[in-house]
């Protein structure tokens, strides 16, 4: 197969008030409390039509701070190194980033969000609905992170952010 260079154009910027990635929790499982917002350039702005039907959202983004790809890393959930596809870590070959946020309300062009573990000014690559209809799924097997418990997995997601810290 050929390497063929694949790009894609920001539909818009994702803001919140992590601006420290090392303080930024890991996921928005742990970043109850945490507001955001996106606001959609012009353009696509006519693509939110509907939206606001939906509780939660599927956000797409680049990575934009991470500075090398690497292919083990050491998940914030464990001390052992990991494959970064078995992982959620930034650092991937393609940085782009997903995470699953509740909206709180639209405005215009402007959402309004609770959950974000997203740096501030990230770019935002795509947005798409989240339903129970096709997204929700019972597990049977979730790799190393069964063998993390739910303490320290809610110490470690949480980094060295604190809900109510002004950053």
């Amino acid at each position: 197969m050929n390497e063929t260079m694949i790009g894609y154009r920001p539909i818009g910027v994702i803001y919140s008030q992590h601006c420290v990635a090392e303080e930024t929790p890991i996921q928005p499982a742990y970043a109850a409390g945490c507001p955001g917002r996106v606001e959609v350039f012009p353009e696509f702005a006519e693509g939110l039509r509907d939206l606001e039907g939906f509780s939660h959202i599927y956000l797409l983004y680049h990575f934009h701070c991470v500075e090398e790809a690497q292919l083990l890393v050491k998940p914030y959930l464990q001390d052992a190194e990991r494959g970064v596809f078995a992982t959620r870590a930034p650092c991937r070959p393609n940085a782009i980033g997903l995470s699953v946020v509740e909206l709180v309300r639209r405005e215009g062009r402007v959402l309004h969000l609770e959950g974000v573990d997203i740096l501030d000014g990230t770019p935002l690559l795509d947005i798409k609905p989240y339903t129970a209809k096709f997204d929700f799924l019972k597990t049977t097997r979730n790799g190393w992170q069964d063998d993390v418990d739910e303490p320290t997995a809610h110490e470690r997601g949480l980094r060295n952010f604190r809900p109510g810290d002004k950053r």
